[in-house]
């Protein structure tokens, strides 16, 4: 079946979303789960459809009965993905208010927070160079009007002298980056938990767009 979605981000809100903080089980088709578990180990083109379907339990024809080939999962996997953590950032700004601090503390926590719960989906991240370009195209737009939330958000502060980078779009970049990589190198077995992770994020960002104020809850 087709992966084709609209890159309109108001649609599918998750359920997850609802308080964006709380993290259940993932919650995705089998053959979504082993895909991304054998994206992760050995990589988009180190991976076969039939390596795909063994893990399943079912044969490649039953597999291609729902996802039309190896992109499809790709793609259905980060526009997954990128939903999600979209989804949660709205909540998390919404719940913050209209002051741009805290919109900013609460965005960056909601986003560390999803690549160190959600490890396995937001490594496929790395993935991006392997879409194939509609599928690129629609994935970049979500991660663009992600980008541009924040962006908003450092804008409006900056206006109000509370942020005071000079640079505000390279500064969201930075900031941007560094939580990604929480998925790279975050362990729960590790010694700071998920919750620790997102409070020194949020300090670190508030660094980067130069926060005029007190820490408050960040």
């Amino acid at each position: 079946m087709s992966t084709q979605s609209s890159t309109q981000p108001d649609e599918g809100t998750t359920a997850a979303a609802r308080h964006w903080r709380a993290y259940g089980p993932l919650g995705l088709h089998p053959i979504l789960l082993h895909a991304m578990e054998a994206f992760d180990e050995h990589g988009y083109h180190g991976t076969s459809v039939r390596d795909i379907a063994g893990r399943v339990g079912v044969t490649v024809p039953a597999l291609y009965y729902h996802y039309e080939n190896k992109q499809a999962l790709l793609a259905t996997l980060l526009e997954t993905s990128i939903r999600d953590v979209l989804d949660r950032c709205r909540a998390a700004a919404e719940e913050a208010g209209d002051d741009p601090a805290a919109r900013f503390r609460a965005m960056v926590e909601s986003i560390v927070l999803y690549m160190a719960h959600r490890q396995g989906l937001a490594f496929l991240d790395t993935e991006i160079r392997s879409l194939e370009p509609g599928n690129r195209a629609r994935y970049v737009a979500l991660r663009d009007y992600l980008e541009h939330m924040l962006l908003d958000t450092v804008e409006a502060g900056a206006a109000q002298g509370v942020f005071t980078t000079p640079f505000p779009a390279d500064a969201v970049r930075a900031v941007l980056v560094m939580c990604q990589g929480v998925a790279n190198w975050y362990r729960p077995e590790g010694p700071l938990t998920a919750e620790e992770v997102a409070r020194r994020h949020v300090l670190l960002g508030l660094g980067t767009v130069g926060y005029r104020g007190p820490a408050g809850n960040g």
